[in-house]
C-alpha cells in the first residue's frame, strides 16, 4: 500500500453521518474522497437492474470487477454515474441499501472491490468513508474515526432525508430495517462492522454536523495532518 498519501478513515453504521462528514472534511482539506459504500451500492444496483440474483456470487463478482463508474464533483456536490447514467439518488434507495448489505457479505465481491478502493489513495490525501476502511482497506491510516449514533436517531435522520426528497416512509419500518442491517453488518464472517482497535469513537446522537467536523479537524491537527 502506498505510503505517499495520508488517509483519514471514517467508518460506522448507516445514518451515523459518515457521508456528510466525509464530504465536508475532504472539501476543506482539498483531499480526495472515497465513498466505499457507493461501490457496493453500485454493484447492488447494477445487479437489480440486470436481474442478477443477490446470491449469484460468480456473476456478482464479475460485475464488481467491470463496474463502469464515474465520481464527478460539480458545484460542491457529488454526482455518481453508472454506465453513463446519473444514479446519485437511485443508489440511496432503501431497496438498494439492503441489497448492498447482502452483496458486501460475499468475500469474492469484497476482494474484487478491495484494490479499486486502495487505488483512490493519492496525494495530497484521502478521506475514506465506509464500514471497514480502518479495519481492512487502510489499516495503516494515521487517523481512524468510528462514527455511531443510536438506531432511533439514525432512523429519524433517514426519515427526514426521505421526506425532504418527497418520498413516503414510516419511522417504525426504517428503524426495523436499520436494526436488521446493523445485525447483518456486525455478524458477517468477512470484515464485520466494528471499530478498528486504534480508532477514535464518536457518538453523534447528540452532536450536530459542525461539532463532529470540528472534533475531527482537531484530531487531524494533533496528528500533524493539516
Amino acid at each position: 500500500m502506498s505510503q505517499t498519501a495520508p488517509v483519514l478513515t471514517i467508518d460506522g453504521p448507516g445514518g451515523a453521518g459518515k457521508g456528510t462528514i466525509s464530504r465536508m472534511i475532504a472539501e476543506r482539506l482539498g483531499w480526495h474522497l472515497l465513498d466505499s459504500g457507493a461501490l457496493y451500492r453500485l454493484t447492488a444496483l447494477a445487479a437489480l437492474r440486470k436481474e442478477v440474483a443477490l446470491d449469484d456470487v460468480e456473476r456478482l463478482t464479475r460485475q464488481a470487477q467491470r463496474l463502469d463508474v464515474v465520481f464527478a464533483v460539480e458545484d460542491g456536490a457529488m454526482r455518481i454515474l453508472l454506465e453513463g447514467d446519473d444514479v446519485t439518488r437511485a443508489i440511496r434507495r432503501e431497496e438498494v441499501g439492503n441489497a448492498a448489505s447482502q452483496v458486501a457479505a460475499l468475500p469474492p465481491v469484497r476482494e474484487a472491490l478491495l484494490q479499486r478502493q486502495r487505488d483512490f489513495r493519492q496525494a495530497p490525501g484521502l478521506v475514506a468513508d465506509g464500514r471497514d476502511m480502518g479495519t481492512v482497506v487502510f489499516t495503516d491510516a494515521p487517523l481512524k474515526i468510528y462514527l455511531t449514533a443510536s438506531a432511533e436517531e439514525r432512523a429519524q435522520r433517514r426519515l427526514r432525508q426521505l421526506r425532504e426528497a418527497g418520498e413516503d416512509a414510516r419511522l417504525a419500518t426504517l428503524l426495523e430495517e436499520i436494526q436488521a442491517r446493523d445485525a447483518r453488518d456486525m455478524q458477517r464472517a468477512v470484515a464485520p462492522l466494528k471499530p478498528a482497535e486504534d480508532a477514535v469513537e464518536l457518538d453523534t446522537t447528540q452532536l450536530d454536523i459542525p461539532e463532529v467536523v470540528e472534533r475531527i479537524e482537531t484530531l487531524l491537527a494533533e496528528r500533524g495532518l493539516t
